[in-house]
């Protein structure tokens, strides 16, 4: 049974997902400060802080979940326009790049299959 867990353990994925979890954490403190420093700033700028802690309806109190959706959505927002979107385009790209270098022209298939003929001949005149 302990073989098992050490097994288990010792797989790369284990491994893979403790160092996602680690850099996910350290990167989840990134988007915070910068949606609440800078996105929050701006948006504080222009229409004042978004806070609706007080809100209740029949006596229950809902504004936190308001602020945290609210927060929520912003945050997915910056963090979609400022590193989803110029990933896609950088990783769209760079796909690009590889399918034109891994297409042959006919003419270069022709050129390769010349060249490979003429050293066959040379090959059996030896």
């Amino acid at each position: 049974m302990l073989k098992g867990f050490r097994d288990f353990l010792m797989r790369g994925n284990i491994v893979d997902l403790a160092v996602a979890f680690v850099i996910g954490v350290a990167f989840a403190a990134v988007v915070e400060a910068f949606s609440k420093d800078f996105i929050g700033s701006i948006l504080a700028k222009i229409g004042g802080s978004p806070n609706f802690n007080s809100v209740s309806i029949g006596g229950i109190l809902i504004g936190t979940t308001i602020t945290a959706l609210i927060s929520f959505l912003i945050t997915s927002a910056a963090v979609y326009f400022a590193v989803v979107v110029p990933m896609n385009k950088l990783m769209s790209l760079r796909r690009r790049r590889e399918e034109e270098v891994a297409v042959a022209t006919p003419e270069d298939i022709a050129l390769l299959t010349e060249i490979r003929d003429l050293l066959a001949q040379r090959q059996g005149q030896v």
